[in-house]
């Protein structure tokens, strides 16, 4: 037996089921429905659907056949589905002493606390994967104190400060709008019309190759007592903020990162972390992006979170859209496939079955939650406010830099020594007419070119018969037109050169 491509929808009024089956005979169709079952036989094909609501049979059923499309179709009325309230809290125990084998045996994980042993094995092959060492044998408690030891040892406050005060690029980032933002504000419009709560699942549509990805799944059924399903749908929240994030910074271009992204920022995927309460979640999440990814802002926090709200108001499609998504995602990615097998596959089947209401009541259960700065624990406000000191501090200094007092102007004496050359000095003229005297023979005047304007003695080297010598040249009265006179030369002045 094969089963068919099928696609469903719903109006106030109807649920309609096209089911593609070609090469097959009109005549050899046989439908059957009762409660929430829903069976399809035509030869090859046998499609058999649990549905979330009860089908209404009234006698206003009706069925026809596309030839061109291959396709069948079956409408039938769905009633309603009586929901309950539903707490979302837990209850609390007293903390109770265990024995060392009672521990190894409550160390379960994955989708509901249904696996263990996994890492047993392959602890080696998935270490990249996860951040738990051992979780076969790492209770729960244990799991949250290193986890949060570790959120403390990996934050940067440089990075944190650095993306605070230069947030242009994650400015860009806020405004991008992914998918879910266009069909939320339709759901909103067509709620302001109608003022009625309705399910709005049709707004949300699947590509062929999410219908490919969900024809994949094998139909399961959950047996979760209370704890463990308020446990799965914390948990869901905890993915799909991961989710949010992940979509948000990469404008929907995923990119080699982005299962590490959504695995990192998600305690229940990289420490089978297991929740209380929704708050708790918000926290760790937190947390968790100021301390790991590339943007690190607190503003990115809270816009994931007013997306995940967003996500499960627009209903059971949307979170099933999501899950597809971090499937693929992860699928592609040769160490986080192991994942898919622990939640992810688990969940895009249970999701599919969860109760509307209780998704709605979620998401109000989310919306009531705030989260401050304060509450994360990494001491922000104090950063910032140091930050923001030096900041006006050094832009203190370089105000006073740029309007400090003029130089001092020199002194009477010393601006005489700069501006004018000393006179009683002879000019380049008349040295270079000394030189050219002295190359043809001469004795010169005065041997005063080798001094500067402010030197008082000066030295020359003297070639005496092969002897190298050193001469003291001592200032004239350039007043009296005395020559420079050789200190070892008693006898007067002689040529440098001979």
């Amino acid at each position: 037996m094969l089963t068919p491509a099928f696609d469903l929808s719903q109006d106030p009024d109807f649920l309609t089921i096209a089911i593609r089956v070609p090469y097959v005979r009109v005549t050899e169709f046989d439908v059957y429905f009762k409660g929430v079952d829903f069976k399809f036989y035509a030869k090859p094909y046998f499609l058999r659907l649990t549905l979330p609501g009860r089908i209404i049979e009234n006698g206003s059923e009706q069925g026809s056949y596309d030839a061109d499309k291959d396709t069948s179709t079956v409408s039938e009325e769905e009633g309603e589905d009586d929901d309950g309230e539903f707490n979302w809290e837990i209850e609390q125990f007293p903390y109770e002493e265990v024995s060392e084998c009672a521990l190894k045996l409550q160390c379960h994980y994955g989708f509901g606390d249904l696996r263990s042993g996994v890492f047993q094995r392959l602890q080696d092959e998935f270490s990249d994967v996860i951040d738990i060492k051992d979780p076969d044998f790492t209770p729960a408690a244990e799991r949250r104190q290193k986890r949060l030891a570790a959120e403390l040892t990996k934050f940067d406050p440089d990075h944190y400060l650095a993306d605070f005060f230069e947030d242009e690029a994650i400015e860009q980032v806020l405004k991008y709008n992914p998918w879910w933002t266009d069909t939320y504000s339709k759901m909103m419009a067509l709620l302001g019309k109608s003022q009625e709560q309705e399910d709005h699942a049709a707004l949300v549509s699947f590509s062929e190759e999410e219908k490919y990805q969900l024809r994949k799944f094998v139909n399961k059924s959950y047996l979760l007592d209370k704890r463990v399903h308020c446990q799965v749908y914390y948990s869901l929240i905890d993915i799909l903020l991961a989710y949010c994030y992940e979509t948000r910074v990469t404008e929907g271009e995923r990119n080699v990162e982005s299962a590490w992204n959504i695995r990192k920022l998600s305690p229940t995927l990289c420490w089978f972390e297991t929740w209380t309460n929704v708050h708790e979640i918000l926290v760790s999440f937190g947390r968790r992006v100021l301390c790991y990814p590339l943007y690190r802002h607190f503003k990115l926090v809270l816009k994931a979170y007013r997306d995940t709200i967003e996500i499960l108001q627009l209903g059971k499609s949307a979170v099933l859209k999501c899950l597809l998504d971090i499937h693929k995602i992860f699928q592609e990615s040769e160490p986080a496939y192991i994942l898919n097998d622990l939640y992810i596959s688990d969940y895009c089947v249970w999701i599919q079955k969860a109760k509307s209401k209780k998704l709605a009541a979620l998401a109000e259960a989310l919306k009531e939650v705030s989260l401050t700065k304060a509450q994360l624990g990494l001491e922000l406000e104090e950063l910032e406010a140091a930050a923001l000191l030096v900041q006006e501090e050094e832009a203190a200094l370089t105000a006073a830099h740029s309007t400090s007092r003029p130089q001092t102007p020199p002194s009477g004496s010393e601006a005489g020594a700069l501006e004018e050359p000393d006179s009683t000095l002879p000019s380049e003229t008349d040295d270079s007419g000394s030189e050219q005297e002295e190359l043809k023979g001469g004795e010169p005047e005065t041997v005063n070119s080798f001094r500067g304007p402010f030197l008082e003695e000066s030295s020359v080297l003297h070639i005496n018969d092969g002897v190298c010598k050193k001469l003291v040249l001592q200032r004239s009265d350039a007043s009296q037109g005395k020559p420079l006179v050789s200190a070892w030369a008693p006898g007067g002045s002689q040529p440098l050169i001979e």
